[in-house]
């Protein structure tokens, strides 16, 4: 009988999507000889292939098609019979994909990380089976992500009620799209097809959608996807689906909404489900997520996990970031994460973006604040551009000014929120951001101006 081939490695990654594949090149990078291990072939997990690439590729596709049809006439850019050809922007959609997940497999190349396809499975603590090889080493990492979830009653087929991995997919524009779930997948598809022609309604659970959000911050940001035609429904509780109709209620009433497509969108759930956890003795914790402690070590020895499959929020970046520490940490480096700074983006138009505490969290924790805000609407740059929806907002503590949080709706706020972002990271206080340089005339000088407005200091505003 012959015996399974087997190879052996200072560290085995099994997920490539943006935790695995970055955790992977950074142990390389330090020395460590590297295995690689995805169930695709094309490198990047769902990041990548079916989620954040892909859906930014339509959004971007889709805003140039809305500019052309309903605002470049203002602009003196006339264009007559503006058309949606949607198999050619998906193409595009798959082209950048294509690029991208090479681009990986050459930088894996180049870092001599060694990658295997296929379904892994833990034989042991140290050893995983890819097909009928055997790997093993003496650190291993978990890094499988998340997959969407699915409701009992509202089973995925695929064409008729779908998850996010269809949606960027679809071969043409539906009539009546049903987005279940107002978080941002759910906004950010929803949006793409409404542009496109189709008339969509979101149906939240909630009181309110993108539920961390301040409520005066979604109040604004409801009225003005409200006004690009999106249908929004919240304090609602989908039933069912039957005969092009999906059901829900609300306060005692039945509430009835005619779909062509039911786009289910109300959160991910982690994928482990096939590993062979219970052979390697890894726990779980209640919510059916792999429980590590601090440095995201495991109950098992040598065993370690990251991103979506841990607690915490399921962000591309923040796997990256879980990543990056946990290789420093296996090769005796001093790692280094602040969860508590970790930025999160809707990607509409406008888009919305948030890090640290917003204004309501701070007051439920008794929190004396103070509370900058400043409007887009004064921004020159914005004016010139068109950009005039939205305003940041920075909360800062009473007593010390040191920035608790901020949250930017407006045009490119994912951009910048990062500025925030770094003063947070080295403690520093709204008058530091106030007293920053920002360039004129730039959209990020209502940053400036929100910065000032903590000390009732605003320059452009009354």
């Amino acid at each position: 009988m012959s015996s399974t081939p087997s190879q052996s490695f200072d560290l085995i990654v099994i997920g490539a999507g943006p935790g695995g594949y970055v955790c992977a090149f950074r142990a390389a990078q330090l020395g460590l000889k590297v295995a690689l291990i995805d169930k695709r072939a094309a490198l990047g997990g769902t990041c990548l292939n079916v989620g954040c690439i892909p859906s930014k590729a339509l959004l971007h596709s889709s805003e140039q098609y809305a500019f052309a049809k309903h605002h470049a006439a203002v602009h003196g850019i006339k264009i007559d019979g503006v058309s949606i050809d949607v198999p050619t922007m998906i193409k595009k959609k798959d082209d950048v994909v294509t690029k991208l997940t090479a681009g990986i497999a050459a930088l894996a190349k180049a870092r001599k990380v060694t990658l295997f396809t296929g379904a892994a499975k833990f034989t042991s603590a140290n050893t995983v089976a890819v097909g009928d090889l055997a790997l093993t080493a003496k650190n291993i990492v978990i890094a499988t992500g998340s997959a969407p979830v699915e409701l009992p009653f509202l089973k995925f087929d695929g064409e008729t009620i779908i998850s996010s991995d269809h949606a960027i997919s679809l071969p043409s524009v539906p009539q009546r799209l049903v987005v279940v779930g107002g978080g941002a997948i759910g906004l950010e598809l929803g949006s793409v097809w409404a542009r496109l022609g189709a008339e969509v309604t979101v149906v939240e659970f909630l009181p309110k959608i993108a539920a961390a959000y301040d409520d005066d911050v979604v109040r604004q940001f409801t009225r003005i996807l409200q006004k690009q035609g999106l249908k929004i429904e919240c304090s609602a509780k989908v039933t069912g689906y039957s005969k092009g109709v999906l059901t829900a209620e609300r306060e005692g009433k039945v509430l009835e909404f005619p779909a062509d497509k039911v786009l289910v969108a109300v959160g991910r759930r982690p994928y482990a489900d096939a590993l062979g956890l219970d052979v390697a003795g890894v726990a779980l914790d209640e919510k059916k997520r792999i429980a590590v402690n601090a440095h995201l070590q495991t109950n098992v020895p040598g065993i370690w996990a990251i991103g979506d499959v841990i607690a915490g929020p399921m962000l591309a970046h923040k796997a990256e970031e879980d990543g990056v520490a946990v290789a420093e940490w296996i090769a005796g480096k001093h790692g280094h994460i602040n969860w508590d700074l970790m930025p999160a983006i809707v990607y509409t138009d406008p888009e919305l973006a948030s890090v640290g505490l917003g204004e309501d969290a701070a007051k439920a924790k008794g929190l004396k604040i103070n509370v900058g805000k400043f409007n887009f609407a004064a921004n020159g740059r914005a004016i010139a551009a068109d950009a005039t929806d939205g305003l940041v907002k920075i909360i800062a503590d009473a007593a010390t000014d040191k920035i608790l949080g901020a949250q930017i709706l407006g045009k490119n706020a994912g951009e910048l929120i990062s500025e925030i972002v770094t003063h947070m990271e080295y403690g520093g206080s709204a008058e530091d951001l106030a007293r920053t340089i920002h360039a004129h005339p730039t959209m990020s000088e209502a940053v400036k101006e929100a910065a000032l407005a903590v000390s009732k200091s605003a320059l452009h505003a009354i």
